[in-house]
Formats: C-alpha cells, structure tokens, sequence
C-alpha cells in the first residue's frame, strides 16, 4: 500500500504528516517553510508512494469558506498541475490548531516548547490526517 500525506497548509509554514504504509497510523512528518512546500513533495515522492494528499479545509462555525482559503485554492491547483495522478481530498480543519495546542498541554510540554508555532502545524496536520483514517 502507498501513504496518504496531509497538509495543514499556511501562507509562512505547513505542518506534514503521513500514514505508514498499512494507512494505520497517522504520525506528525515535519513542518516546512510554504515557499520549498512543492520541493519537499517533489524530494519525498522520489522516496516514498503517495496515494492521496489530504489538504485541511478552513472553515467558519457557519459552515462557509475562511479567509485563508484564497490562498490554500491556488495551492491545490498547482498541487494538481505538479502531482496529476495523486488525488486531492479536503478535510475540515475547525479547531485543529486549538487540539494541536491542548495535545501539546496533555503531553507535558513546557510553555516555551509550545510557543513552537511549527510543532502546532505539524499537530495540526496529523490530526487532519487521524479524523480523515477515523472516518474510513
């Protein structure tokens, strides 16, 4: 079986996390500056089979598009034109990056290491990728 990749995509950094290769767990990958985002995809794909990107959906408590999805759209339009035989699902990102800092809380990290904005988008990024295998 191939992984499924997931991306908690920003306008300065993006959290990555992937499954291993049963598509049973899902485990925190890196987190890299958005400019070297489609390199990073590049050099991994080399390494590793991909079936799927998951790609974290922003939305309002009404249900309507936020405003940082003006810039995840072009993303995926390039992520398509680079990646044409991996498909492309969103997922619902409401309040992933508050369950990534409470995760980062529960796990004992002291109030500097959560000031890690990256380690919170990597979080973010595998719970995207946890409820999208829970809901398989």
């Amino acid at each position: 079986m191939s992984r499924i990749l997931a991306i908690d995509y920003g306008t300065k950094r993006t959290g990555i996390a992937v499954t291993d290769e049963l598509q049973i767990i899902a485990s925190g990958l890196t987190t890299v500056n958005t400019k070297d985002l489609l390199q990073f995809l590049k050099d991994y794909i080399k390494n590793e089979s991909v079936e799927l990107f998951l790609v974290g959906e922003p939305k309002q408590m009404d249900n309507s598009a936020s405003e940082s999805e003006v810039h995840i759209l072009p993303f995926i339009t390039t992520l398509e034109k680079v990646f044409p035989k991996i498909p492309i699902q969103r997922v619902d990102e409401r309040f992933t990056s508050k369950m990534a800092f409470q995760t980062m809380i529960d796990s004992g990290l002291k109030k500097n290491q959560r000031k890690n904005k990256a380690l919170i988008d990597e979080i973010s990024a595998t719970l995207i990728l946890q409820s999208y295998l829970y809901s398989k």
